[in-house]
């Protein structure tokens, strides 16, 4: 097919804190270069999801002035408080019994998508050329396997893959240098990193879904700029994670949970537990009587350092989350994901200019003389002493090595076994009965995909994959009762039974991005791959 081709300096995926960093800091270094940003969603920040506590670490160094500029920044912490939960009540933990990496003092509750909205306009400022709605749907390469480029997808295809009445093909857009930015489980980076092997040796990254909602709350109920983090209930014994509540400005609360994707139990619904969360007196003292406004979801890679795979390749780079920069003892990933945007940057701009070629090596050396690996190795042993002990045991491990060690311990604690297999199967769980929405605090999942304004062309081919059909009913439903039905925050896959027999139903066009099947499935039998552009949530303020 004959599509038409854009040549650039560098094509950067995704329109997240890394790619915009990236982009601003190319031109900055290089007015010349030529910079293209590529966003699946209908808009920057359509897609973008995170609580988001900020830390200005990385932001000060992109733009030291950006108070000046209006950067959405309106609401520093006041207040940083977190509890150990139990069904009926919650103990508060002193300042002096946290790990210090867990303190915000000097951060920011905000927007992310707000946040990457006002980067865009940085970038543009400085001659970007940004293109949201249109997907990455494939890698270009050239006859030595080098990375040339993407081919963003097709639209107006029908279900069956044939081409519709209002069919255009999508545009090879070529470049010196791609740089992937696509967010956590990205599908591209996903097959580069099979492609070049690039996380061979490495740990497997580990993730955790985080469900969040907008509220408006009562004057009286609202605190500007305090932060609650929860740990313990409702996860038990067979899951991990935790919960938070911030304060942000105008009366404004993001609540959610964040729940390993490391849990036993498949009969477990972690849609279900946020909901029920919201029940505990912490949360309804500053939920009730207020609006729901917006819902989102999101994998995040947590793996950390020991996961981090190698981000060259020849003809580009992961950067951010793609490769997996979040800072789980921080519980913070776009400070290190624009700091990754900015390093990749730095690197290419002395490749162009023949100063210093752009190998593995030479990165990882720039890599490791930058704050962002240090803080990574710090935090190296944060999510497995979770994993292995728990948010008590594992909890005082953590606050040992960041408070007295300053997170310089001499050993390495392993965290070798990927999330997907980490499931049991249902002879050793009991079916969980979770109390019905009230839609006060609690609501459904139909609606909650309602707020998150997603929508997809139903007549487009089905972005959700299956490599054998047959894997679901013939080996997940009877070992696992199909966990899919629970783990998906969205209600995309239902168990249907028509004329006594049984199939796994694909609801595609509820999917809110959030990766999660791709992730969790025990089989690795559903492949995640990018819709029409424009297709998906449409997250305000989130």
């Amino acid at each position: 097919m004959e599509r038409e081709t854009m040549e650039f300096d560098v094509v950067i995926v995704g329109a997240g804190p890394a790619g915009l960093s990236a982009a601003c800091r190319l031109k900055q270094l290089d007015p010349d270069l030529m910079v293209c940003v590529v966003e699946k969603g209908s808009e920057v920040g359509a897609h973008i999801l995170s609580g988001a506590l900020f830390e200005p670490r990385a932001l000060n160094e992109l733009f030291p002035d950006w108070q000046h500029q209006g950067a959405p920044l309106n609401t520093p912490v006041s207040g940083d408080e977190l509890y150990l939960l139990n069904e009926k009540g919650q103990t508060a933990l002193p300042g002096w019994a946290i790990p210090k990496p867990m303190h915000n003092d000097g951060n920011y509750i905000i927007s992310l998508g707000n946040l990457c909205r006002w980067l865009a306009e940085q970038a543009e400022a400085l001659g970007v050329e940004i293109y949201p709605g249109f997907a990455a749907a494939e890698v270009l390469f050239d006859d030595n396997g080098k990375v040339t480029g993407i081919q963003t997808g097709d639209m107006g295809r029908l279900k069956d893959g044939s081409e519709g009445p209002q069919f255009q093909p999508g545009m090879n857009l070529t470049a010196r240098q791609t740089l992937f930015a696509e967010g956590c489980r990205g599908h591209l980076g996903k097959q580069l990193l099979e492609r070049f092997k690039l996380d061979q040796g490495k740990e497997p990254q580990h993730y955790a879904i985080g469900f969040k909602e907008l509220w408006q709350v009562p004057k009286e109920q609202h605190q500007s700029g305090l932060v609650v983090h929860g740990a313990g209930w409702p996860l038990d014994k067979t899951a991990t994670g935790g919960s938070f509540l911030y304060h942000l400005e105008d009366g404004l609360v993001s609540v959610g949970l964040i729940v390993d994707l490391n849990y036993k139990d498949p009969y477990l619904s972690p849609f279900d537990e946020f909901q029920r969360m919201k029940h505990h007196p912490l949360f309804a003292q500053y939920l009730k009587g207020g609006e729901r406004i917006s819902y989102g979801a999101r994998a995040i890679a947590k793996g950390g350092l020991h996961a981090l795979p190698q981000p060259v390749f020849p003809g580009g780079m992961l950067i951010g989350c793609d490769a997996g920069t979040l800072n789980f003892a921080k519980i913070k990933g776009s400070h290190t994901a624009m700091k990754s945007g900015m390093l990749a940057a730095e690197a290419l701009v002395d490749d162009f200019k023949g100063e210093e070629p752009l190998t593995a090596s030479h990165f990882a050396r720039r890599f490791e003389a930058s704050w962002l690996y240090q803080e990574l190795h710090g935090a190296r042993n944060f999510g497995a002493a979770l994993h292995r002990w728990g948010p008590l045991l594992g909890g005082a491990y953590n606050w040992l090595e960041q408070n007295l060690l300053g997170g310089k311990a001499p050993w390495r604690l392993s965290d070798p076994v990927a999330d997907h297999l980490q499931l049991e199967t249902v002879d050793l769980h009991q079916p969980r009965q979770y109390p019905k929405a009230d839609n006060k605090l609690s609501f459904d999942r139909l609606s909650s995909v309602f707020i998150s304004n997603t929508n997809h062309e139903e007549n487009q081919p089905c972005h959700l994959k299956l490599k054998d059909p047959e894997v679901p009913v013939a080996y997940n439903l009877p070992r696992f009762d199909e966990p899919a039905q629970r783990y998906c925050p969205a209600g995309v896959y239902e168990i249907v039974e028509e004329e006594g027999a049984k199939r796994l139903q694909i609801n595609a066009q509820n999917c809110i991005h959030c990766k999660t099947c791709d992730i969790k499935d025990p089989s690795q039998n559903i492949l995640w791959v990018t819709p029409e552009g424009a297709g998906g949530p449409n997250y305000p303020n989130m």
